[in-house]
């Protein structure tokens, strides 16, 4: 017994000593010279609350909002929580149970909201949904091809996010999917005028779209650190804000649309990996840095856009940038100084 609360204690004290290392200006000056060498714009580290370095260049300023593109996607992530605290869904739901269409169909038929959003429904990723073009991107997603059995493959792209959104338009019974994601996720988190990047119906592209400086961004991740929390705002319940950093199968690395880092062999370029065709794109086994903490996680967006939450060194650090080859795992050792 004695020897049990021993090691108890021994853990927590670890723990302790992990959640309060020091981010220091010094190492954040390196990764800065590192980030702005790659076309970096904007760098802001924050830890326990504070700012501990922000750094902007290259046309960058404190208050310019910037793509975040794929970045977009964990907004809708924490949206679909929000649907799931109210009643409006449950993760383990099958998708024909709103979205009939598919009832008859044997594959369609078995995929569930947790599987659109951690992108492993099969579904074709169709990234011409991007396109501003379009008319009607819900109608055109819900009417995609299937290419894999229902939870076997990660395929990565803007389908799963936007059928989501038709599911959700259908629950809402009329009221729009833009005005729940306002509500329940942007105004507490204090963003306005966000661009939704809508099609002819009205509807919104939630694989991309948003544009937000390194401060707006940064306060997502508090929102995370501080178990769904956002100054007093709890935004979505702790327990279920757990349920967006679980893995599948199929992709371990992958959540409710965040990324995760893992004690991996295999350290990859997570857009290097998506630009494969996604039948050979690997997703087992492998670690965005090895150097970071496990319990890591990453908003990602193209162009090297990053938002990385390390809960066990209680610190939010923003990336923002032109497109140019960056390394994440480069970075973050700098940062960290690893």
């Amino acid at each position: 017994m004695i020897r049990a609360v021993a090691l108890s204690i021994a853990l927590i004290l670890a723990r302790s000593t992990i959640a309060f290392a020091e981010i220091t200006p010094k190492n954040c000056q390196r990764a800065a010279k590192y980030s702005e060498s790659k076309r970096g714009v904007a760098i802001l580290v924050m830890q326990n609350g504070n700012t501990v370095f922000e750094h902007y260049t290259n046309g960058g300023a404190a208050n310019l909002r910037w793509p975040i593109f794929s970045g977009t996607k964990s907004f809708w992530g924490i949206a679909a929580l929000c649907a799931v605290r109210d009643g409006l869904i449950g993760l383990d739901d099958h998708v024909a149970d709103t979205i009939t269409e598919w009832k008859n169909d044997p594959r369609k038929s078995q995929i569930t909201i947790r599987q659109l959003l951690n992108q492993t429904d099969g579904i074709d990723g169709a990234s011409m949904l991007h396109r501003q073009s379009l008319l009607d991107r819900n109608a055109l997603a819900v009417q995609l091809s299937i290419l894999a059995e229902p939870g076997t493959r990660f395929i990565y792209g803007p389908s799963h996010l936007q059928i989501f959104c038709e599911l959700l338009r259908r629950k809402l019974g009329g009221r729009s999917t833009i005005s729940y994601m306002q509500e329940h996720v942007l105004s507490p988190l204090g963003l306005t005028s966000m661009d939704f990047k809508r099609d002819g119906k009205g509807n919104p592209l939630p694989a991309s779209g948003f544009e937000l400086s390194a401060e707006e961004w940064a306060r997502f991740g508090e929102m995370i650190l501080g178990h769904g929390d956002y100054h007093g705002h709890q935004i979505v319940p702790a327990n279920l804000l757990g349920e967006a950093f679980t893995g599948s199968s199929a992709n371990p690395s992958y959540g409710l649309t965040f990324w995760l880092n893992r004690n991996s062999r295999r350290e990859i370029d997570i857009e290097k990996e998506l630009e494969l065709p996604w039948a050979r794109a690997r997703w087992v086994d492998i670690s965005i840095c090895r150097s970071a903490p496990n319990d890591m996680v990453v908003a990602l967006g193209s162009g090297y856009q990053r938002l990385f939450v390390i809960p066990s060194l209680n610190a939010v650090i923003v990336r923002q940038g032109r497109d140019a080859k960056f390394s994440d795992s480069k970075f973050l050792r700098l940062v960290l100084g690893r």
